[in-house]
């Protein structure tokens, strides 16, 4: 621990110069810098060294990588003290030397925290320059910075609205005395100081102890009267050395009025704030004891207490956000853009374009609709889901309840270990909104089966524990996706190295280890669930979807995995079986598998026996029930083996998926090459180690073999095509991690760099199939697949209305959503059945339904002018000539129409007169 005395007004360099004796991981090492050994280094180089009070091995190790990096960093020589700060930096981390904090060693060069950490990024110019460990500290830093910025801009704003500006500037002691103490719960209580949500929870709970605590003549007249009769502070504290000789008397209990006006200024849910104050925040008080404090509390009261917790993060001290530090805060223009709030039009005014949402607004919209889409369901199973099971061969009735249980108590347990040890209640309640979702989303699965096979019996399916775990896991991801916000998705789901992520990292694949729950099992889920859920957001849908793409392209290849022994039966049947046949890539990709067809596939192919002229679909055979009986054979026919509908589907969206990252990358690295030539010959090499040596994929990472595979086909055709300049390439892609390349696994326990990887299992194992691509007679290209657009639909997206340009509808999800929040950007909203104004807004959207005019002043403005257009308008009906001029009447679209309608018409009557004649006749 840093030791007690410690002067708060001190510089943070001196603060330091004590604590490195207790901290330094190596004892034995004296914490002065000795100069005498350090000659042979820039003396502005030392200079720098001591004024941070490092070590010599951590002086020795950062002049090592400077020594590496200075050629190849394109920078002026005023910058070079920048650089040595960032190879400090990663010296004491990689070192884990307890030298500096982050704070001090961007004072120490001038930069803010953006800039810092993009210049440790950039550092890394060769593959191990930097490790894996600081690329882990790295993400997880930008991200607290990015939650505490946006706590402390939405803390700012509304300490605007809660106190009142005082002459004596009392307010401002009061601010910093809550905004201090919030730092310290929040680094004390959470054990996951990037959690926004929870992090904002506890920051009202902080102002509802400081709003209680304070003299009403500093609070606005709305919190004023929010306070409870019985919870009102005191107005004198002249009694207030008595406390010295008098215990004082018990904190009073939570303001539950006050509270309750927090939250619905804040769009919180009171429920779970209350959870959050009674127990982590209470534990949090009991453990600062504040029965010494006074009514009023001062900011020197945390502000020791949170120095330690600083300096042993060593990351941000963010008090400095209440001084608008320089290394704190973000670019102005940043600031901006986040500050903005979307306003509500009047009903008169003519709708602007709705700047973003700030990350708190979002997070905290996303959850309420959530809780508003799950309000009309239960955590139990409903009438028609027990009459399913009831249905049912074997009642899973039990089974299932009992299961729920089960799995409940340990996400519960492993919540707790990730976030707090007073946050079980949280994961409880996080759980319920699952199972609510869950068996939600399993009725509606069953009734889409029922009505595709004409069966209620639903038995084998019901039955399947892997299938229940998988549907509850999928439900209780989408909760966790909606907590975790869409803001701060840094590192979510782009953990495909070798390594382990953390267990504060509730992000996908928390959830599988939670439940023990194997990755290819949980992504035969995904689709159906997709499917039967319509009221996910966009973002969730995406997010699920990346799940599916992690699935594919690293876990579920992890030693275990059930893909294994699939794919090692199928080709226990001999060389003809073939997992996808690459005639079948050019194909489009039908998305018309459900989980019934997926978890009841077989697991042996050739286990059931279908004859020749059968299908395999569940049309034929129903997916609720498993054939007693093999289906009778025809005399001369040979039997069939069905294939796994699981391990088919995998391998079609893994071919798609594998084709359009080689394709995006291609087209960073082969766009003055011969694209066109390389890049078939490099997939054809990818999609031959995709299904003939798939063991390469044991424990590794998709991205792993498309980039040795390019770098293989380069080499044989005699192109200049480094592998660096393909990790450099690669690192901009989407959904990357640097772990990717810089930690692959070599052999049983030893990872290395991707280019050992290349040289000494990718090209021993492939060498003799990479050497034919430069012979005269190279192997036949594989078909390239075809890339469908997504098969996740938005149900809740916009649609045109036919016949319209500038004419949107969407489905109202909840009547308690607001316009705003539907459709930000339209140029007018109607929703029916609300109040809608005046009658001339009705006349305005005739307008725009018959006017072919796209400019909404024009569109708004029935008497204004057309103006001359410098250019031809082509996408707009009947405005084809270049002064913007109209034909006369109506559009050319609706012309058409009444053309088509009128000669319609006639050749109605004619057929009817021919008709009439023929009868007669």
């Amino acid at each position: 621990m840093p030791p007690k005395k410690r002067n708060s007004g001190t510089t943070p360099n001196k603060e330091l110069k004590p604590s490195v004796k207790s901290a330094s991981p190596d004892k034995k090492e004296s914490p002065e810098l000795s100069v005498k050994k350090h000659r042979e280094k820039d003396a502005k180089f030392v200079t720098l060294c001591k004024s941070l009070h490092v070590t010599d091995p951590v002086c020795d190790h950062a002049w090592m990588l400077w020594k590496t990096v200075q050629d190849s960093m394109d920078e002026a020589a005023d910058s070079q003290r920048r650089l040595w700060g960032a190879c400090l930096y990663v010296a004491v981390t990689e070192l884990d030397a307890a030298c500096f904090t982050l704070t001090q060693v961007q004072k120490a060069v001038d930069l803010n925290v953006k800039q810092f950490l993009a210049l440790v990024r950039k550092m890394d110019v060769n593959l191990d320059t930097i490790s894996t460990r600081v690329d882990s500290v790295l993400t997880r830093l930008e991200k607290k910075y990015d939650v505490t910025l946006a706590l402390y801009q939405r803390f700012d704003k509304t300490c605007k609205q809660i106190f009142a500006l005082d002459s004596d500037g009392k307010e401002v002691e009061t601010i910093r005395s809550c905004w201090t103490m919030f730092l310290l719960a929040k680094g004390k209580a959470l054990q996951m100081e990037d959690d926004l949500v929870i992090s904002f929870q506890l920051l009202l709970c902080v102002l509802e102890l400081f709003i209680k605590r304070c003299p009403p003549d500093l609070l606005q007249p709305l919190y004023q009267s929010a306070i409870s009769k019985a919870q009102s502070p005191p107005t004198r504290t002249s009694r207030r050395n008595q406390s010295k000789a008098k215990p004082r008397p018990p904190e009073p209990e939570l303001d539950m009025q006050l509270l309750e006006t927090l939250c619905k200024e804040n769009e919180c849910n009171l429920d779970e704030v209350k959870d959050v104050y009674q127990n982590s925040f209470s534990a949090f008080l009991n453990s600062v004891d504040l029965s010494r404090a006074p009514d009023f509390l001062q900011v020197n009261d945390f502000s020791k207490q949170y120095e330690e917790h600083y300096l042993k993060s060593r990351d941000f001290d963010g008090r400095l956000f209440l001084d608008g530090d320089e290394t704190l805060l973000a670019p102005k223009l940043e600031i901006m853009q986040v500050e903005r709030t979307p306003k509500k039009n009047l009903p008169e005014e003519d709708p602007v374009l709705i700047p973003p949402q700030t990350p708190v607004k979002a997070a905290m919209d996303s959850i309420q609709q959530l809780r508003v889409d799950l309000t009309s369901s239960s955590d139990q199973p409903s009438a028609n889901l027990a009459t399913y099971f009831k249905n049912c061969t074997v009642d899973p009735t039990v089974e299932v309840l009992k299961r729920v249980e089960t799995l409940g108590q340990v996400f519960g347990q492993r919540f707790a270990q990730a976030v707090g040890p007073h946050c079980m209640v949280l994961g409880r309640q996080r759980f319920t909104l699952g199972t609510r979702m869950y068996y939600r989303v399993m009725e509606s699965m069953l009734k889409s089966e029922e009505k595709r096979l004409s069966v209620q019996n639903f038995s084998k399916l019901l039955n399947d524990s892997t299938f229940h775990t998988s549907l509850l896991a999928c439900a209780l991801e989408v909760i966790m996706a909606t907590y975790g916000g869409s803001c701060f998705k840094t590192g979510a789901y782009s953990h495909g190295g070798g390594g382990d992520q953390a267990e504060t990292d509730l992000s996908f694949p928390w959830i599988l280890d939670v439940f023990k729950l194997a990755a290819f099992d949980f992504y035969k889920v995904i689709e159906s669930f997709i499917k039967a859920e319509p009221t996910l957001s966009k973002d969730i849908v995406k997010h699920l979807e990346s799940c599916e793409h992690l699935i594919m392209k690293s876990i579920a290849w992890r030693t275990g995995s059930p893909l294994f022994e699939l794919l090692r039966q199928m080709h226990e049947e001999g060389p003809a079986e073939q997992v996808e046949a690459p005639a079948a890539f050019n194909q489009p990709l039908q998305h018309n598998h459900t989980a019934a067809d997926l978890y009841l596939s077989p697991m042996r192919p050739g286990h059931r026996i279908l004859p020749p002229e059968s299908s395999a679909t569940p049309n034929s055979q129903p997916a609720c029930q498993a054939p007693t009986q093999p289906a009778p054979q025809g005399a001369g026919q040979t039997p069939r083996h069905s294939r796994s509908n699981s391990l088919s589907l995998f391998y079609k969206k893994l071919y798609r998926l594998a084709y359009m990252r080689l394709k995006v990358l291609c087209s960073y690295l082969l766009s003055t090459r011969p694209h066109e030539e390389l890049e078939p010959i490099m997939w054809t090499l990818f999609q031959h180690t995709l299904q003939h040596e798939y063991e390469l994929m044991r424990d590794r990472h998709l991205d792993q073999l498309m980039m040795s595979a390019m770098y293989a086909i380069c080499k044989v055709k005699n192109v200049d095509l480094r592998f660096k300049t393909i990790v450099t390439a690669y690192k901009n892609m989407p959904n990357t991690n640097q772990e990717t390349f810089k930690h692959v696994l070599i052999s049983e326990g030893h990872y290395d760099s991707i280019i050992v990887f290349y040289n000494q299992v990718f090209m021993q194992k492939l060498k003799t199939n990479i050497l034919q691509y430069a012979s005269t007679r190279p192997p036949t290209l594989s078909p390239i697949p075809q890339i469908p657009r997504s098969p996740y639909k938005f149900p809740s997206s916009p649609l045109r209305v036919p016949g319209s340009n500038n004419v949107y509808i969407s489905p109202l999800k909840s009547p308690r959503m607001s316009p705003g929040i539907m459709t930000p950007r339209s140029r007018m909203l109607v929703s029916i059945g609300e109040s809608f104004g005046l009658s001339n807004r009705f006349q305005k959207i005739n307008q725009m339904v018959n006017s072919s005019d796209r400019s909404l002043k024009r569109s708004l403005d029935l008497g204004s002018t057309p103006k001359p257009l410098k250019r031809l308008r082509f996408d707009v009906d009947g405005q084809d000539e270049a002064d913007g001029s109209k034909t006369s009447g109506d559009s050319t679209l609706i012309q058409k129409l009444a053309e088509m309608n009128s000669t319609r018409s006639r050749m109605q009557e004619q057929k009817m007169k021919e008709d009439a004649e023929s009868r007669k006749e």
